[in-house]
């Protein structure tokens, strides 16, 4: 047996309370790691016999062999007789299993050696799992970290146990990250790496917006008021369509709040980022009307409506027309992803313009076809003198004329 001491147990303990790695793990790694060098001292590829036993109270490790006893040995790697069995146990009989103790002499340097890189290897391993598995149950949540430095445009951002990512086409335009500060974040992706789970999160994902309208509306935990959609522009604006499942609960007034306190901390923690809360409808020409707020709608046409496409025409007064469509667009193009319909938004000069020239189109066409049609047609008595000839000529084709009869000639004869 080598002497190893308690200074290997105490190390075990502080990793396991440090960073979770059990106990056993270490000590079932460092066993692993004696008969990996035993092997390799003794040349033996290939034993399933030997195993290493720690002993905790002692501090003693060893490498063993399991031996069948019989009385008659044919194999001396795996059996061994009675007589030697009993030298070392005297109360054992044939067919029993004992352990021989097979530890070389010298044999504690070359077992540091191989147990130091055995161990680090299961060191990272089991790290690496529990980390991995950590962070798997948190995908897909929100998680509050700590701004660690800037590399290349992208933020890394320590999280508990590990350092994940945040890409630059995750972050807020214009946020400035400033190393040390506290930041909620959402915990998009965990990729497996030969070392530590690479996490990727996101400051910018619209399920942020959804976790602290959780966490800020109690009607929404509790399920009275369910979120159905949310679109955003991470920094600038976001809708959020919300619905009541209770009659006498106000979906849009439980979100604001009194004198809207909630929606304020909210816009606070999104760094005054605009918000919209609109109030879902299963009409689809009342949650477009609703979507476009804050401007006013005069009218909707559904253009199409079925699986291939969702189109709608909206119709604005003139003063609304560049409130509706926003800045760059924003407005309709939150509208759309919050709606799932396509909107095409006029004004109502522009679609008087459009039908006057419609209806100055169908007269200018109309006279050149009474006129084409006019040149078409053939003189009226031109026509009447053809088929005239036309039938004479068939007449005289059916029944032709007999030849006249020379009545003097006759006359003479008689």
């Amino acid at each position: 047996m080598i002497k190893i001491g308690t200074a290997l147990f105490e190390a075990c303990e502080e990793l396991e309370r440090e960073k979770g790695i059990p106990k056993e793990v270490l000590v079932n790694s460092l066993c692993d790691a004696m008969v990996t060098a035993y092997k390799k001292n003794m040349r033996i590829k290939e034993a399933d016999n030997i195993e290493a036993i720690l002993d905790e109270q002692s501090g003693e490790i060893g490498v063993f062999k399991t031996k069948l006893v019989v009385d008659s040995v044919e194999d001396e790697e795996e059996q061994i007789s009675l007589a030697e069995a009993k030298e070392i146990v005297e109360d054992v009989e044939v067919g029993d299993e004992i352990k021989i103790e097979v530890t070389p002499e010298q044999f504690g340097r070359i077992a540091a050696q191989a147990a130091k890189q055995v161990i680090i290897q299961r060191i990272r391993e089991a790290e690496k799992n529990l980390v991995m598995q950590e962070f798997l149950d948190k995908k897909g949540t929100l998680t509050t970290g700590i701004i660690q430095r800037v590399e290349n445009r992208n933020v890394i951002v320590n999280i508990g146990k590990c350092d994940a990512i945040m890409p630059y086409k995750e972050q807020i335009p214009g946020e400035y990250y400033k190393p040390g500060n506290r930041i909620r974040v959402f915990v998009l992706n965990v990729k497996e790496t030969t070392r530590l789970p690479q996490v990727i999160v996101s400051h910018a994902h619209a399920e942020i917006v959804k976790e602290l309208f959780e966490l800020e509306v109690p009607e929404i935990e509790d399920g009275i008021v369910e979120i159905k959609s949310i679109s955003r522009e991470a920094g600038y604006r976001t809708k959020i369509a919300v619905w009541s499942n209770d009659p006498e609960v106000d979906s849009v007034g439980a979100c604001i709040g009194p004198r809207g306190a909630r929606i304020q901390t909210i816009v606070s923690e999104l760094k005054n980022e605009k918000i919209d809360i609109v109030r879902y409808s299963e009409d689809p020409v009342e949650y477009i009307v609703n979507a476009l707020s804050p401007s006013r709608v005069v009218s909707v046409d559904i253009l199409a409506d079925d699986e291939y496409a969702h189109e709608a025409m909206v119709v604005v007064p003139d003063d609304q027309l560049s409130l509706a469509i926003g800045r760059d667009g924003q407005n309709v193009r939150l509208a759309h992803k919050l709606t799932g319909w396509k909107i095409d938004i006029k004004s109502v000069s522009q679609m008087e313009k459009a039908e006057a020239q419609r209806i100055k189109n169908y007269e200018e066409e109309e006279p050149a076809q009474e006129d084409y049609e006019d040149d078409s047609q053939p003189d009226e008595l031109q026509q009447e003198i053809e088929e005239e000839m036309n039938q004479q000529a068939l007449d005289e084709e059916d029944f032709p004329q007999e030849e006249p009869v020379d009545e003097t000639s006759e006359d003479i004869e008689e």
